[in-house]
């Protein structure tokens, strides 16, 4: 056993139960069993991707550990991932090192921040990854959800050294952690490709991480209209105890059901429109903070800097635009929002060509 032709190797006899034993004692692991990363599993990963097993794509904080072709690659055969799909996890690997996303400070908070890994395009469907019905859980057709997205954690654990209680120092941490990658329903979305909304054609397949929390919940089916929806998702989001709210910054993320979406939309609203009503709507009353918060040295200035001096609402961001408006999931009265880190991360976009 051996994590990669040029890696240390690791020669362990043919039992499962023996292996993943070793794997969690070494601290490779995320808790749950691995498909054990064989030198024929890896090399087939990295001739899929036809990319030299040495090539140091990125280095992933806080340890800083060369992210090498090689190595991403045993990690993703230790989430169970298809080879096909092993390009997406070099693209995703890429994009969470980028600057704007500050990867170090993701991965050193207290707070419970994941990465949503967001495909949008042709290739969602190729790549088999879900955007209907439970696209944020388990179920044997989202293997590319699960697979892909435990893939990019565990490169994060076990070489950029985001270990719990270590690297990581996530209070009480998320399930989103595991795995939280899904792909956007374009089929069901009454408006254009999230990945237009930034500049790429929608022909293009794109992928998008995100700095985030798990899903929260948006339930509403009593209104009849688009307004009321809409009334009921501003209100949910503005959450006194979020990064955003608290930050008056950021990226959140809202994420309509499509049963939603369409009774948004036949309402006549635009993506731009609802980001400007729940830009505007979703405002936390300062009153309602805490004296200690109020009165707290550093959170006053930055309620300063962001807000006029008459102001008696925290918005949950800086401008509208800033709200990532993406449909996802199945039927039911349904949709939900992800708080982000806050104004010290940007979500990062990468276009995908095979």
């Amino acid at each position: 056993m051996i994590t990669g032709e040029h890696a240390s190797a690791v020669e362990l006899e043919d039992d499962l139960e023996g292996i993943q034993s070793y794997y969690e004692m070494r601290g490779w692991s995320d808790g749950l069993p691995i498909i054990p990363p064989t030198v024929e599993r890896v090399r087939h990963f990295v001739s899929v991707a036809g990319r030299d097993p040495n090539e140091v794509v990125c280095t992933l904080a806080p340890r800083n550990g060369e992210a090498t072709v090689e190595r991403v690659a045993a990690n993703a055969v230790m989430a169970g991932c298809r080879a096909e799909d092993f390009p997406i996890v070099l693209a995703g690997v890429e994009a969470v090192a980028d600057p704007a996303l500050n990867l170090n400070a993701i991965q050193s908070t207290t707070h419970p921040t994941a990465i949503l890994l967001i495909l949008s395009g042709p290739v969602a469907q190729k790549a088999s990854i879900g955007s209907g019905p439970g696209c944020f859980g388990p179920g044997p057709g989202l293997r590319g959800n699960l697979s892909i997205g435990r893939a990019l954690r565990l490169a994060l654990l076990n070489i950029g050294g985001g270990s719990p209680g270590d690297g990581d120092r996530a209070t009480q941490g998320s399930p989103a952690k595991i795995g939280f990658c899904i792909a956007e329903n374009v089929e069901e979305s009454p408006w254009p490709p999230y990945h237009t909304d930034h500049g790429f054609h929608p022909t293009d397949s794109v992928l998008t991480a995100i700095a985030c929390e798990g899903p929260h919940n948006i339930q509403d089916h009593y209104s009849i209209s688009g307004l009321g929806v809409l009334t009921t998702i501003a209100g949910a989001m503005a959450q006194a105890g979020s990064n955003n709210i608290l930050s008056n910054s950021g990226f959140p993320i809202l994420a309509f059901g499509p049963e939603h979406a369409h009774q948004v939309a036949v309402s006549g609203y635009s993506k731009a429109d609802v980001q400007q009503f729940v830009w505007e709507h979703a405002r936390f009353p300062l009153a309602k903070l805490s004296v200690e918060w109020m009165t707290d040295g550093s959170y006053r200035r930055r309620v300063a800097t962001m807000l006029d001096a008459d102001a008696t609402e925290a918005p949950i961001t800086t401008k509208p635009e800033n709200i990532q408006v993406i449909v996802a999931g199945g039927p039911g009265k349904h949709s939900c929002w992800m708080p982000t880190f806050g104004g010290d991360t940007r979500p990062v976009h990468r276009l995908l060509e095979f």
